[in-house]
């Protein structure tokens, strides 16, 4: 599994960051944000789907209550993506912090998430590792100061 780590000082670097790892997705992906509250997950969130032209980083927020969030491309996407997926890519965040068991988890059709051709990032995905596909990308943000992050990027595709 490759590992990188970053660190951050600010929201907006986090954001920024975020854009940065959004250049290196590929078109379909799921990502798992780890990390207790206030880690920074929502923020970094913000940042991946501002980088893959699916949404204004002020239209993102944590879907918490809703459980989850569909971002649909922008027009004319971003012109940091490679120029095969310029139209953007939909984006699914996803929020199992308020989901107890598995098959409560199973009533939301993730699998049928897994197949779209989409970025599916998963907060508190890391709870249901049976449920998660084997090929994913995991991100751990750890809160070092007051907003100050540790970001371990790993990934298995």
């Amino acid at each position: 599994m490759k590992s990188r780590i970053y660190h951050t000082e600010t929201e907006e670097e986090t954001i920024a960051l975020g854009e940065k790892l959004a250049a290196e997705l590929p078109p379909t992906a799921v990502v798992l944000l780890i990390g207790q509250l206030g880690a920074g997950k929502t923020t970094l969130a913000k940042g991946i789907v501002k980088g893959l032209g699916a949404a204004s980083p002020d239209d993102v927020s944590s879907p918490t209550f809703t459980l989850i969030h569909e971002y649909s491309p922008l027009p004319h996407g971003r012109a940091s993506l490679p120029s095969h997926d310029r139209e953007g890519v939909v984006v699914y965040h996803i929020d199992l912090y308020r989901l107890d068991t598995a098959e409560q988890v199973a009533t939301l059709g993730l699998d049928e998430i897994f197949d779209r051709r989409a970025v599916v990032l998963i907060e508190w995905g890391e709870r249901f590792p049976d449920l998660m596909p084997e090929n994913r990308i995991e991100i751990r943000l750890k809160a070092t100061e007051e907003n100050s992050r540790e970001i371990d990027v790993r990934s298995t595709i």
